[in-house]
């Protein structure tokens, strides 16, 4: 047989779509992380569910453990349908505005991690251009900033809700700053990389251009900076919304998926605490995914090619 022939005789290459080869690798990983979780599910389960077998004295079977460490009311660790179906639940059979629905919850701390985003991102942003123009404060300031985010977000919380309480500052306002503290420090340290990534040369090109130090700001500095900046809201933005759900926690907050995450542990519901995880966990998609939005709106916008 020739060369020709044995390539014509052979059967052709698959050809998969685009998106589906893309997302190939990722569903192979999650279908791999559902199944170890079944199994832990299981294993985790076994015994208290034989104990309560044993307890009302019912025979049981291999089968009639294993469906019951993967339905057990109050599981150590829910399988995945049980965290699924209390998730749909709390989202569609209840009002968005009943305190029982999780999207009013998600709402409640979604709000106080855009306040905080936002107002982290404009600190952050303004302490780079500060550090940047400014030899001494890169030598005083920027230290201070890293020794800042040293102290866990626990400890500090309590003293910040405790603090702006006493000042009659309650409800959003306390939870998105400190949804700040937290963000704030990804956006300074990636904008003073940014602004300081044009190379010397080139900031020497636009004096001998007589250019103002606005215009090198505004022309060189501030486009080299963008990239580094979206890099680092993509980081700051899920931060903020894990300091808006600890900001929860020692306030007894009574709404918000932080208060959804206490009512669990109180009441022992550790499937509506894993469904609340859930809720946190889209929310950050999300909000990546909004941020990755406008990255590629200001990159065309900039003349970037798509």
């Amino acid at each position: 047989m020739t060369s020709s022939a044995y390539y014509a005789a052979r059967p052709a290459p698959v050809r998969w779509h685009p998106a589906l080869a893309r997302s190939a690798p990722v569903l192979v990983i999650v279908l791999a992380l559902v199944a170890i979780w079944y199994v832990a599910a299981v294993l985790m389960n076994l015994q208290l569910v034989r104990s309560a077998f044993e307890r009302e004295e019912t025979p049981y079977t291999v089968a009639d453990l294993l469906a019951g460490t993967l339905n057990a009311e109050r599981p150590l660790l829910p399988a995945p349908h049980q965290i699924v179906k209390t998730f749909a639940e709390d989202v569609f059979d209840w009002p968005v505005t009943s305190p029982r629905s999780l999207v009013y919850h998600s709402w409640v701390t979604l709000s106080a991690t855009l306040l905080g985003f936002f107002l982290g991102a404009a600190f952050g942003i303004l302490l780079a251009v500060l550090i940047v123009h400014a030899r001494t404060l890169e030598k005083s300031l920027l230290p201070w900033i890293i020794c800042s985010q040293m102290v866990p977000i626990l400890a500090v919380a309590p003293i910040v809700i405790v603090v702006l309480g006493s000042i009659g500052l309650r409800g959003l306002l306390p939870k998105a700053i400190i949804s700040a503290y937290l963000c704030f420090f990804p956006v300074t340290i990636g904008v003073v990389k940014g602004l300081t990534s044009p190379d010397p040369i080139q900031r020497d090109l636009m004096r001998t251009w007589s250019a103002t130090p606005a215009q090198i700001f505004w022309k060189l500095r501030w486009p080299s900076a963008v990239p580094f900046l979206f890099a680092s809201l993509k980081v700051s933005i899920t931060i903020s919304l894990i300091g808006a759900i600890v900001a929860e926690l020692p306030t007894g907050a009574q709404a918000g998926i932080g208060a959804r995450l206490l009512a669990g542990s109180y009441y022992g519901q550790t499937v509506q605490i894993w469904a609340a995880l859930l809720a946190a966990s889209l929310l950050s998609v999300g909000l990546i995914g909004l941020v990755s939005f406008f990255e590629r709106w200001v990159a065309q916008l900039m003349g970037a090619r798509a």
